[in-house]
């Protein structure tokens, strides 16, 4: 019965907090464009920071119930799905074209605060002075593609056409926008709490740690909102969003998910995430950037997608085959 009661409060968990990420990003992109906000700069901060709410609501709620593992499972984990399995799906479902300036700027951006991550965890913790630098990194990062977007403001970046598209237009009132800016930072609330509660309490009685359910379970979860606005944008030819969604919360996953547990529960790492997840994630990262990169006109296959996949699905099969008693 137990067992019943907390698979419930995951699976709910994640429910609300796909509906109160949705109502969070279209109430705070309305509220932004209400006060003249330039569709590129909602898109690049508001919407990203958005879509990375649910990890770093789950990662602060973990810390201060005593599960800062999970947290930081949660942050490393969603980076690896978001690349394994969010953007391999949206590629299988439609191949992308990526040609923005403002793309190419965030690889490099991914690829430091990812090195700095490793860099900061090289001691074997993840104490109040890491969590300090990555949200400084988080707050300069924000700045810098908001001062990035007005520099570029008289550019053509194909970017800044479908930004205009998605959030150009101000499709609420400041009240309503306001409202739902409201009711989804509630739902993100309440729907971290229901899913931390519900993923530790199947982590001990399964005899798992934090770390593993965070890197699984929860990163999968928490990563939904960025499969649902990757695919739609991909469907929608809206190409640079799709795969700068993926990118700016990855960013955002590193310097605002993974300070959460360094702020609020500083605490000794688990040495095989510095052995094995990380480099996972960079080599992914890394993997992403070279196709992009080298690709004929920018065009990411299915191909491409189907490696990922591959990877991905290998990574779990090793976490599975290091966690099972009488398999490794």
């Amino acid at each position: 019965m137990t067992t019943i009661l907390f698979i419930s409060a995951i699976i709910a968990g994640f429910v609300i907090l796909i509906w109160g990420a949705d109502r969070f990003v279209d109430g705070a992109a309305n509220i932004a464009t209400n006060f003249g906000v330039s569709p590129l700069i909602v898109g690049l901060t508001i919407v990203g920071f958005g879509t990375s709410a649910p990890e770093m609501l789950v990662s602060a709620l973990a810390a201060i119930d005593g599960a800062p593992a999970l947290g930081i499972g949660n942050a490393i984990g969603s980076n690896i799905t978001n690349i394994g399995l969010v953007l391999a799906i949206t590629l299988l479902i439609a191949p992308l074209t990526v040609h923005s300036d403002t793309l190419k700027r965030e690889f490099p951006v991914l690829l430091f605060v990812m090195a700095l991550s490793l860099v900061l965890m090289l001691d074997g913790d993840l104490n109040r002075m890491d969590g300090i630098i990555l949200f400084s990194g988080f707050i300069f990062t924000l700045a810098g593609m908001a001062w990035l977007a007005i520099k570029g403001a008289n550019k053509q970046d194909p970017l800044e056409a479908e930004f205009e598209t998605e959030y150009g237009s101000n499709k609420m009132t400041a009240k309503q926008a306001t409202f739902y800016f409201v009711i989804g930072l509630i739902a993100l609330l309440v729907g971290s709490k229901s899913l931390v509660w519900g993923a530790t309490g199947i982590a001990h009685l399964l005899g798992v740690s934090d770390l593993i359910i965070g890197l699984t379970v929860v990163a999968i979860g928490t990563s939904l909102p960025e499969l649902a606005a990757s695919v739609v944008s991909a469907l929608k030819n809206e190409h640079d969003i799709a795969v700068g969604n993926i990118l700016g919360s990855n960013i955002f996953n590193i310097l605002a998910v993974l300070a959460m547990p360094g702020l609020i529960a500083p605490s000794q790492i688990d040495p095989m995430l510095l052995y094995r997840d990380i480099p996972f994630m960079i080599g992914l990262s890394v993997g992403l950037y070279l196709f992009a990169r080298f690709s004929q006109n920018g065009r990411i296959g299915r191909v491409v997608g189907v490696l990922m996949l591959f990877v991905y699905v290998a990574y779990n099969g090793l976490l599975v085959y290091q966690n099972t008693p009488g398999l490794s």
